[in-house]
C-alpha cells in the first residue's frame, strides 16, 4: 500500500490505491539487460571448411541438367559455355520451359561462396527453383586441409550428384 505525503485536512494519513507499477520497472529492466547479453552469445562467427557429403546418391533424371560455375567465374550448361545474360533463354531451350525441372549445380572448389549464390540467385530469377548441389562422394577419408581433395587422381572420389 501506499500513503501520500499531502498535508492532511484532518491530520491522518490516507491510503492511495493506485497501482504500484516500480517492481514492473524493476524486472522489466532486468529482463532487458539479460537479453542484451545473451544476444550477442546466440550468433555464431566461426569459419569453417565444409565437409564432403555421405548421402546417398539418389537416381538421376533420364537427362539431366548440368551447370557447371567454372575457375574462372564463367558458366557452362552441359558442355557449352553460356554467359550469364543468356542463361534463362539457354535453360529454357534445354528444359523445353520446363522450369518444375531440376538443375544440378556444381562448381570448381576454387570458387568463392558469393559467387555460387549469385549464380543460384541467376537461376531462381530465371525461374528454376529447384537446383541441386554437385558433390564428392565420400569414400571414406579424412577430409582435412593436408588431405587429398576427394575427387583428384590421387584419391579416386567420384562425383555424386
Amino acid at each position: 500500500m501506499a500513503v501520500t505525503l499531502k498535508d492532511p485536512q484532518d491530520g491522518d494519513l490516507t491510503e492511495v490505491s493506485d497501482i504500484n507499477v516500480t517492481p514492473f520497472i524493476d524486472v522489466m529492466l532486468v529482463l532487458l539487460i539479460i537479453f542484451m547479453v545473451a544476444a550477442p552469445l546466440s550468433t555464431v562467427d566461426v569459419a569453417v571448411d565444409l565437409p564432403v557429403s555421405n548421402a546417398q546418391q539418389q537416381p538421376r533424371p533420364d537427362k539431366p541438367v548440368f551447370l557447371t560455375v567454372k575457375p574462372d567465374l564463367t558458366l557452362a550448361l552441359g558442355n557449352e559455355n553460356v554467359p550469364r545474360s543468356a542463361l534463362q533463354a539457354t535453360l529454357d531451350q534445354q528444359t523445353s520451359n520446363d522450369r518444375e525441372q531440376r538443375i544440378f549445380l556444381r562448381a570448381d572448389g576454387v570458387v568463392a561462396y558469393r559467387d555460387l549464390m549469385n549464380v543460384m540467385n541467376l537461376l531462381r530469377q530465371a525461374g528454376y527453383l529447384k537446383i541441386a548441389l554437385v558433390g564428392l562422394e565420400d569414400v571414406g577419408q579424412i577430409a582435412g586441409p593436408a588431405a587429398v581433395p576427394p575427387g583428384s587422381p590421387q584419391s579416386g572420389g567420384s562425383p555424386q550428384p
